[in-house]
């Protein structure tokens, strides 16, 4: 959705909901709803029982809304609420296999190619080693589906890692820790599927499967992995194995299946009156007799619906379970559309209302339970950022921007202080940075890992592609994701310098998470200035199907001298731009250039510390 911060949501939306906003409360459901969805189908593996969670999770998410402290904190703890329904239910589903034999009763499986991953795979019309790692997703133990479905979530871009601790409970150290050790099981699956694909080539491995009934299991994967091991035949499946991380890295939320909100219209007619109190456990959806909902239905493969029709059906269940302090609009407001089905939670222009109060349909609350209204909050989102260099009022000035991200082309941030919800990015940034002290402090100081500034400009880092490819592997050894050198242009051009890299890259099996990129605009007319930024990023994105960081971006004219536009039109430029770049679900960062302002630079954003330009002002209100 527009606007996203780290809670995953307009944290005005949130708060508007939280206050009783039926409108708000519409769109934050519908926003909210391709997340848990993907979240509880990954965890369950596509079991009949993923509606039924997911119809818990959104109704518990509502019941308690207003109880919620922290606004930007909405994506973890609607995360947490995913995962502990998820345990629930895993919980029941051992107890029934306690008292039946009968596997395919006790877990409601029609069809056993008809799981998450068999949708995955078509949906996403994954090829090549996305396929088989979705293949290879059957295979883990019980215990990592859960984290799988958090985890795949992270390399795809929708959640964080502080998100995925706080969602288990866990520090991020002992997170990544069972990350680690699930990801090592998913390679061991990944070998498993390669060998399987090509068993007719090895008579000794068809021995091995001759008792196989065919389902993916914890205890085949370990006997075939053992045979993969131990066979030299099977074992050359083993090589050539891309990271995992950069092969999820771009995809796109799976879509809400048009099955979803068939049932979710059945189980609404049941509902008690608004006039009835409800408790935790009156939540629950309890219709009469219906259909299961499978993944192996004709329906579920058919046309993607748009969220908007389910969230308005879910909305319908669980307006009854808001707080007796507030009371519902005599008019129900109609559902703000949800986002398109495959961009992962960003919400178009047009649903903008979605955030916003009208008089006629706001619930107002009763005077003895009345909630003090919230200070607006600054707006922002998770991918704004900006770039920044020292000045008088440099720490004021970030905090009054809004970034919820900054970098300062260097490993650490020497006098300049992160504001609360910003965090920094290192960089390491050309060949003479590359030293032992420089990466240490980048993995200490950062969550992520710029490679080199420009080295396609000799006024730059001015690196050569081999040089480059020579020094890439120590920025590798940090272990942080790693974003690609950010040439100066040509990044969606054949034979140019980020070209060659990333082949050269991709001949030596380094690793690259994500592409940097400047762009700086010679047209002054917004409209032009912005088509141009996004055909340059689409044409980059449709290269190299990583997802895209824009380091650096605004209006400048470089081809006669150095030529600035008016304040207004790079305020024009601005708002316009950010709008765009938050409707590209791939574009995962920008950064604008830069936070400081002197007379001579036009595109700045604070001439001290609370001082903005028309620019600077232009960026605090962008989403």
């Amino acid at each position: 959705m527009r606007g996203t911060g780290r809670g995953g949501a307009d944290t005005e939306m949130v708060v508007a909901a939280r206050n009783g906003d039926r409108r708000a409360l519409d769109a934050l459901v519908a926003a909210s709803l391709p997340l848990v969805y993907n979240v509880v189908g990954r965890a369950l593996r596509g079991h009949a029982d993923v509606d039924d969670v997911v119809q818990e999770t959104l109704l518990r998410v509502v019941r308690h809304l207003p109880d919620l402290r922290d606004p930007a904190a909405y994506r973890s703890w609607l995360i947490a609420i995913t995962v502990r329904q998820v345990r629930d239910r895993e919980q029941q589903r051992r107890a029934a296999l306690a008292h039946t034999a009968d596997l395919d009763t006790a877990y409601g499986v029609p069809d056993p190619a008809a799981d998450f991953a068999g949708i995955t795979i078509l949906r996403l019309g994954l090829t090549d080693q996305r396929r088989e790692v979705a293949e290879a997703t059957r295979w883990l133990d019980d215990d990592d589906q859960t984290l799988l479905s958090l985890w795949w979530l992270e390399a795809t871009g929708n959640l964080d890692r502080a998100d995925l601790a706080s969602a288990l409970g866990l520090t991020e150290g002992h997170t990544a820790v069972r990350i680690q050790r699930m990801k090592e099981q998913l390679e061991v699956s990944r070998t498993v599927v390669r060998a399987l694909h090509a068993s007719a080539t090895c008579p000794a491995l068809r021995d091995v499967t001759r008792t196989w009934d065919g389902r993916p299991s914890p205890l085949w994967r370990k006997r075939l992995a053992r045979h993969v091991r131990e066979c030299g035949a099977c074992g050359s499946w083993a090589r050539d194995l891309l990271p995992v991380d950069r092969l999820l890295a771009g995809l796109p939320l799976l879509p809400i299946p048009p099955g979803t909100a068939e049932h979710l219209a059945a189980g609404v007619t049941a509902l008690p009156t608004p006039a009835e109190p409800l408790g935790v456990e009156a939540l629950r959806i309890t219709g009469g007799p219906r259909t299961p909902f499978t993944f192996g239905s004709k329906g579920v493969l058919g046309p993607i619906a748009a969220a908007a029709g389910v969230a308005a059906l879910v909305i319908g269940a669980i307006v009854v379970a808001r707080p007796t302090g507030s009371t519902p609009s005599p008019a129900a407001a109609p559902a703000i559309a949800a986002p398109p089905s495959t961009t992962p939670l960003v919400t178009p222009p047009s649903a903008t209302p979605a955030a916003t109060t009208s008089p006629a349909t706001t619930p107002k609350p009763k005077p003895t339970t009345a909630r003090p209204a919230a200070p607006a909050p600054a707006v922002t989102s998770k991918r704004k950022g900006a770039g920044v260099w020292t000045f008088d009022g440099v720490s004021e000035a970030l905090a009054n921007s809004g970034a919820s991200w900054y970098y300062t082309w260097n490993a650490g941030h020497p006098g300049v202080t992160s504001a609360k919800g910003s965090e920094f990015v290192p960089m390491i940034w050309g060949a003479k940075s590359v030293t032992a002290g420089n990466l240490q402090q980048a993995k200490k100081n950062g969550r992520y890992l710029l490679g080199f500034n420009e080295p396609d400009m000799g006024g730059q880092a001015n690196m050569s592609v081999e040089q480059a490819l020579d020094l890439w592997p120590r920025l590798e050894s940090t272990g942080l994701p790693l974003g690609s050198p950010a040439v100066a242009w040509g990044g969606d051009r054949p034979g140019e310098w980020l070209d060659r890299f990333m082949t050269g890259a991709k001949d030596r099996g380094y690793r690259v998470d994500f592409i940097a990129l400047h762009w700086y605009g010679g047209d002054f007319t917004t409209a032009n200035a912005v088509n141009q930024l996004r055909s340059y990023l689409q044409a980059v994105h449709n290269r190299y199907k990583l997802p895209i960081w824009l380091t650096e971006f605004a209006l400048i004219d470089f081809s006669n001298g150095v030529r600035f536009p008016s304040q207004a039109q790079q305020a024009a430029f601005l708002t316009a731009a950010t709008r765009m770049l938050g409707g590209l679900p791939w574009l995962h960062r920008y950064a604008w250039f830069g936070l400081p302002a002197t007379d001579k630079d036009q595109t700045g954003l604070f001439r001290t510390g609370s001082t903005a330009t028309a620019v600077g002002r232009a960026y605090q209100a962008a989403r």
